[in-house]
């Protein structure tokens, strides 16, 4: 039997005590992406407020791999397959009747499908077999994937898709009012905002290391241009490129560093050897990458959030980006960041030129740039989401009572 208190500030709520909560994930760390950190935060922040077991169901990241239990978590481990063109990205097979027989014997009171794959699409069918509200998340972009992989027939298809499975749930959470709004034109039904947030323990300019950067070959006063990210066609790095090349022309000293691994690293590596390709770095060490720095540049196109903005930001760098996803939300251009006019590659190299030359302004920019991003935290993120939970909960109990 189900555990309930009333709540009656602000508004009346029924809030269900020991929610049994099933996240289905293709990605979890210590795969390195945006939302294999978003969905670890909200995880481990559902568990630390307290009222919720959470099944984890998730691909095998190795064929070894054991499932962890723990008390008021346990994972459902299944089996995958990497993508032969894009080695980064694992998918989960579809698990249905495995999922079904699952949950029958141990029903959770609602779903999250966090990734829209098979083993998402799979679970939201199981679920709704059986009578288990379900939630969603969107952090696909295929709009501007189809631009860098040719393959636009296949991402018209995989539009429809996505449409079609969040469209089954009762709600789908995205990051931005933009986003939110841009689906809402495209057929999306029910969205709700769920935001991002920063640690700011974590990342902080505290984390500058002069160490680091004499590791790297840099004097102390010597510009180093950075950029974190997944080397990968959709990330638009030739950009980044053409800009810091910009830069060199009236910095010639400076360095560029470049954090991440992916499918074009070996490119770029070898059409620009003078640049510092770090590879992957997690923690501590990537937080002091990052504040090493001096100048960020991040010239994707193709995001729904873009977790390495605020990153970068909280460690005092002032950020050169596109306005739109976390830029739109978070960059006031020319006072915390600069945030140009999306696909306008002229006013992107422009903008990273001019902060180049001008150490005071990136000094103002990366405190402004701090502030705005240890504002943003993963405890606020978490109580929405527990919020929305309970909301739905609530909603698909009263509208039991009321059909009975």
């Amino acid at each position: 039997m189900q555990d309930y208190v009333i709540v009656t500030a602000p508004n009346l709520k029924l809030i269900q005590r020991n929610t049994r909560l099933a996240v289905v994930t293709e990605t979890w760390p210590p795969e390195v992406n945006g939302v294999a950190n978003t969905i670890y935060r909200l995880v481990e922040g559902l568990r630390a407020h307290g009222g919720y077991h959470i099944q984890l169901v998730r691909p095998r990241q190795n064929p070894r791999e054991r499932a962890t239990q723990t008390e008021g978590f346990q994972e459902y481990l299944v089996n995958g397959l990497t993508l032969p063109f894009y080695r980064e990205v694992r998918l989960g097979f579809p698990q249905y009747n495995a999922l079904k027989r699952q949950w029958k014997k141990q029903r959770p009171d609602i779903v999250q499908i966090v990734t829209e794959g098979p083993l998402g699409y799979s679970a939201m069918k199981a679920a709704k077999k059986l009578g288990i509200p379900v939630i969603s998340d969107f952090h696909t972009n295929f709009d501007q994937y189809s631009r860098y992989y040719r393959l636009s027939s296949f991402f018209n298809l995989a539009k429809r898709y996505l449409r079609h499975v969040h469209n089954q749930t009762l709600v789908t959470l995205v990051p931005t009012q933009e986003l939110s709004q841009q689906l809402a034109a495209s057929g999306y039904e029910k969205l709700d905002i769920l935001a991002r947030g920063i640690d700011s323990g974590l990342f902080n300019p505290q984390r500058r290391s002069e160490h680091l950067r004499a590791q790297l070959g840099l004097r102390p006063d010597q510009l180093l241009v950075t950029l974190v990210t997944r080397m990968a066609q959709e990330k638009n790095l030739d950009l980044a490129f053409a800009a810091f090349r910009a830069i060199q022309q009236v910095v010639p000293d400076a360095h560029f560093l470049l954090v991440g691994d992916g499918p074009e690293r070996k490119r770029l590596q070898e059409l620009h050897p003078d640049c510092l390709f770090a590879g992957m770095r997690r923690g501590v060490e990537l937080a002091e990458h990052y504040a090493s720095g001096d100048l960020f540049l991040y010239p994707s196109t193709s995001e729904t959030f873009g977790n390495v903005i605020m990153e970068a930001m909280a460690c005092g760098l002032p950020v050169v980006t596109f306005d739109y996803a976390a830029a739109r939300e978070h960059i006031r251009s020319g006072d915390n960041g600069m945030a140009v006019l999306l696909d306008d590659n002229d006013a992107f190299i422009q903008a990273s030129v001019a902060l180049a030359q001008d150490a005071a302004l990136r000094q103002r920019m990366g405190t402004a740039a701090t502030l705005t991003a240890h504002d943003l935290s993963w405890e606020k993120v978490v109580r929405r989401l527990h919020d929305t939970i309970q909301t739905v909960l609530h909603e698909v109990s009263h509208e039991t009572v009321t059909s009975a």
